[in-house]
């Protein structure tokens, strides 16, 4: 009976961990429309206010949670405020790199930059945690791989942007694995240390009129002041389904993300995508077909075994 209660604990978290990673991926990809709906806001302005505005909403979340003995009581371990402070240093160039170049017209350039991502955070995966992979899995990475081969030919040069993007995401992904805080505190722990000089920047920059206040309408307005959730909401699923699932598995769900945004690039604001782009599209896409086939098959035989 124990172990079937195990069994049974670790279906149900494996399940909100795919759940989770499957909405955080699926948000990421729409948020390009939102991004892009700030204009004329400079992009550092928005980058300034997301830091400050997302540590203010999960410091209000996490005291009705937690309170405030709650909220401090982890930080006496210099170990996790290292650890935090440097996965917001990490998150926040994640951040400011990928809304610049959403705002630049380089939607497509983050769709690839994601697309690499998950690779670096399978590779992560395999050398830093042993994870394994499976046939299905396999077949799903390498697919990828020579995805991102035709790009670099296509580009006949490194894209800059796009391996940004990728490296520092993957870092920030090795960084969550194995933590154990509410999703609440862990954006808060990483967000926290940074909001004080945000905020002063945001108010330096108000003052010589070159912040939000002198160039955005009303409803945009509305939307600056709401990035806060748009960007907690999705970082705390991911969080949640990086606590439950696999690297290698949390690496290859993420391939949805840039997809829609690859999508939205394209039909929407009608950036340049020729052949060679389609081609490693449809290559990383039958990888996804594999690799949803693996995890039904897993899913079935969890369900078997119980």
């Amino acid at each position: 009976m124990k172990n079937n209660n195990i069994i049974r604990t670790e279906a149900q978290e494996y399940r909100i961990g795919i759940i989770a990673a499957l909405s955080c991926a699926v948000l990421w990809g729409f948020l390009p429309i939102y991004w892009q709906a700030l204009r004329p806001i400079d992009s550092f302005v928005i980058i300034y206010y997301r830091i400050f505005l997302v540590a203010l909403v999960c410091f209000l979340i996490a005291l009705k949670l937690y309170g405030l003995k709650g909220i401090i009581e982890p930080l006496k371990d210099k170990r996790i405020v290292l650890r935090y402070f440097t996965a917001g240093i990490v998150i926040t160039l994640n951040w400011s790199l990928y809304i610049w170049a959403v705002n630049a017209d380089f939607v497509i350039h983050t769709a690839i930059g994601y697309y690499i991502e998950p690779l670096f955070v399978c590779v992560f995966g395999i050398l830093l945690f042993k994870e394994k992979l499976t046939g299905y899995k396999k077949i799903a990475i390498l697919m990828a791989l020579i995805g991102l081969i035709v790009l670099l030919i296509h580009f006949r040069q490194l894209p800059f942007i796009a391996m940004g993007i990728a490296m520092t995401f993957a870092t920030y992904a090795a960084i969550k694995k194995g933590n154990r805080f509410d999703a609440v505190l862990s954006l808060l722990y990483e967000t926290m240390f940074l909001a004080p000089p945000a905020l002063i920047v945001v108010i330096v920059l108000e003052c010589q009129g070159k912040g939000a206040f002198h160039l955005a309408a009303p409803y945009q307005l509305v939307m600056l002041f709401l990035i806060g959730m748009m960007t907690a909401v999705p970082l705390g699923l991911f969080a949640m389904g990086a606590n439950r699932l696999p690297l290698v598995t949390l690496g290859i769900i993420e391939y949805i993300s840039p997809s829609i945004t690859l999508i939205i690039g394209i039909f929407m604001f009608k950036e340049p995508f020729d052949l060679g782009q389609f081609l490693a599209f449809c290559i990383i896409w039958i990888g996804l077909v594999f690799f949803t086939i693996g995890e039904m098959k897993e899913a079935r035989q969890l369900k078997d075994d119980k």
